[in-house]
């Protein structure tokens, strides 16, 4: 007898989904996971000091509760102890010269903040919403269905039908315009193009790329309507409710089983997997893998002669940007100079569009930029639990971290001549943040009790699929994303191995924590 009925290789977000989803509907199901704990990107730790909860990596579930796997396994994991807390102030910016604005979940508020900063911005951004709103169903259509599919063929026939092709190719026209266009054609004020600039970097992708100005309003649509919650009590949460789903429905997870190739029968059909260390474990259905390229082809499948597309798509897949993450532990909650940012869930620091431009130009060359966009978390702000009374913590995020370090742009940090990081490397630019948050937190320099800083090494190093880094499993731009990720010959989640599947963030629907690929392919194959 078999294992399991299918075996998903990897334990992040889309491999848990896919697992629960499968599981609801009678399959067997075996989850293996390389290290000794699951979860992929989310992680939980006491990593400053004891009683202090920290999300390592992904922090905030927008993606989540507002997808199809949350309103189909929302109820259940519920059950198993999963909350939710949130803000009524998701995101905000704050810019060197102390001007700010704050996007709310209140639409009137919204407008009236914006009228306040330019004439006729908030009139734009309702308008921006609205317009969104209308076409909604069609954008998270094409975002989060199987693009080859008769259903997606569908829906964009009727788009065709409804609006005409003129006025379909009008739609696709605008909805590739790059995030620094639509800012500057909609709004007037310096301070709300700051406000959403920095969110199309944590899309895989910066200002100036293709189809950013659509997943502007596609994320500022989603924080008004969801906000940004956070787990309550901690990510690690989540991840328990996975894991007693998945047993209760008769699924199992191993943890500390690393996958070292795919098996296959004689007909070249994927049946189960060898681990290293010599263990085989067999499916009767199929093999699921929620890892980068390089380890599904260049591992997995090593022994294997790919087919020429394949080969060719693995040697031009590019990954993109690196991450670096910045924890505190604070002896009191940050007395910001506004104090309405206080209750911000995540606010970004940045000098403005042209500011986060520069840094992603600056980071894409190699080079640690001279004033790097940082989105500051406030989990204590939503989720006091995540520290003892009276104290806090704050989650930095720096999406702009150059995997290789060729230079530092500001020409003040000392760079290896190999390029990679090494702890004085991150700790000095560490420094470098730490000394920009200095100067907007009253009681910051006092109120610090320790900080953990991860390089994109460091991450790298906790998740084999985080290449150089990068938390969006490769370079999101238009021509390695959509109908084309990760591979031009791509379709859907199928690989050319009969029953072995590819899903995970360097599949479509792409990075984020909303499970898209993990909920398409156990729609697709159950």
């Amino acid at each position: 007898m078999s294992d399991a009925d299918y075996i998903v290789v990897g334990s992040g977000i889309n491999a848990l989904v896919c697992a629960a989803m499968l599981g609801a509907k009678g399959r067997k199901v075996l989850v293996l996971e390389r290290n000794e704990r699951i979860g992929g990107c989310i992680r939980t730790d006491a990593i400053t000091a004891p009683a202090f909860t920290h999300d390592v990596m992904a922090t905030t579930f927008v993606l989540f509760v507002t997808s199809p796997a949350f309103a189909a396994l929302g109820p259940k994991l519920i059950e198993r102890g999963l909350a939710f807390c949130d803000s009524e102030t998701p995101t905000g910016v704050l810019m060197p010269d102390g001007r700010y604005a704050v996007l709310s979940k209140d639409r009137a508020r919204n407008i009236a903040q914006f009228e306040a900063l330019a004439p006729g911005d908030g009139g734009t951004f309702d308008a921006e919403m609205q317009q969104f709103g209308a076409n909604a169903g069609f954008v998270f259509g094409l975002l989060g269905g199987s693009l080859w599919s008769w259903p997606t063929a569908k829906l964009i026939a009727r788009e065709a039908w409804r609006r005409g092709l003129r006025g379909l190719a009008t739609f696709f026209g605008e909805a590739l315009a790059s995030g620094r266009a639509h800012l500057e054609t909609r709004y007037s004020s310096d301070v709300v193009r700051a406000l959403f600039a920095p969110w199309v970097l944590h899309c895989g992708i910066g200002p100036e790329s293709a189809y950013g100005g659509e997943m502007v309003k596609v994320i500022g649509f989603a924080l008004e309507a969801a906000g940004a919650p956070i787990v309550k009590g901690g990510a690690q949460n989540l991840l328990d409710a996975f894991a007693k789903l998945i047993a209760d429905q008769g699924g199992s997870i191993r943890t500390g089983a690393d996958v070292e190739r795919v098996e296959l029968d004689r007909a070249g059909r994927a049946t189960g997997v060898q681990l290293v260390g010599g263990g085989r474990l067999s499916a009767a259905q199929g093999v699921i893998c929620s890892v980068a390229p390089d380890q599904l082809y260049r591992r997995f499948l090593k022994d294997r002669p790919l087919p020429e597309d394949v080969s060719v798509g693995l040697s031009r897949f590019r990954y993109g940007k690196g991450d670096m993450q910045i924890h505190y532990a604070l002896s009191a909650p940050p007395r910001w100079k506004h104090p309405e940012l206080g209750k911000v869930a995540l606010l970004h620091l940045t000098p403005g569009l042209d500011g986060v431009s520069r840094a992603s130009n600056e980071c894409e060359r190699g080079l640690l930029p001279a004033v790097p966009t940082i989105c500051v978390g406030q989990p204590t702000a939503l989720d006091p639990s995540r520290a003892p009374e009276g104290k806090a913590i704050l989650w930095l995020q720096l999406p702009e971290a150059p995997r290789v370090v060729k230079g530092d742009a500001a020409n003040e940090i000392d760079i290896p001549a190999d390029g990679t990081w090494t702890e004085a490397l991150r700790e000095a630019y560490a420094d470098r943040v730490e000394a920009i948050l200095a100067q907007h937190i009253e009681n910051f320099r006092d109120g610090v009790m320790v900080r953990r800083t991860y390089s994109p090494a460091d991450l790298a190093a906790m998740n084999v699929n985080l290449v150089g880094g990068d938390p969006y499993g490769g370079f999101c731009g238009l021509d390695q994303f959509f109908l084309w990720r990760p591979f031009k010959s791509s379709v859907n989640h199928k690989t050319h191995v009969p029953g072995l599947y590819h899903i995970g963030a360097s599949t479509h629907p792409g990075p984020g924590l909303g499970g898209g690929s993990g909920f398409l392919l156990a729609q697709d194959i159950a």
